[in-house]
């Protein structure tokens, strides 16, 4: 749900892109979940979520993942990095970043998009679709 979420909410890609993605990839994909389940996040479909409903990775990570567990096992550039900078390491200090060899946008890439900003821009488009 955070990567569709992120994909058609932060990033404004079709749904379909990331259907297609995964429906692609998932070795147990199913029909009906996969484009239910895209159309949903995205605030569409006949039992969507609330277009409103933007799911923040960052918060989300911090919620469900308090030691960054799920971090260390899949992004290994942050695997040694502690909480709370391992769930937002571009807003970690000079001297801890280079404590863990860290240098943003050459060895661990910057944010692609401002989460704030792209949340208002997506609740801008939803309201340009519904009119008013």
């Amino acid at each position: 749900m955070i990567v569709a979420s992120f994909l058609t909410k932060d990033l404004l890609i079709p749904w379909q892109e990331g259907a297609r993605w995964f429906w692609d990839t998932l070795v147990d994909a199913d029909l009906a979940n996969n484009t239910l389940g895209w159309q949903w996040t995205a605030g569409c479909g006949a039992d969507a979520a609330p277009y409103f409903r933007i799911f923040n990775p960052v918060s989300q990570s911090e919620q469900f993942d308090h030691q960054g567990d799920y971090i260390r096992r899949w992004v290994p550039e942050l695997s040694r990095i502690d909480a709370p900078w391992i769930f937002k390491p571009w807003e970690a200090p000079n001297n801890v970043l280079a404590d863990f060899r860290l240098r943003l946008g050459a060895t661990y890439p910057r944010p692609i998009v401002d989460h704030a900003k792209a949340r208002d821009a997506a609740l801008a488009a939803f309201e340009k679709i519904r009119g008013n």
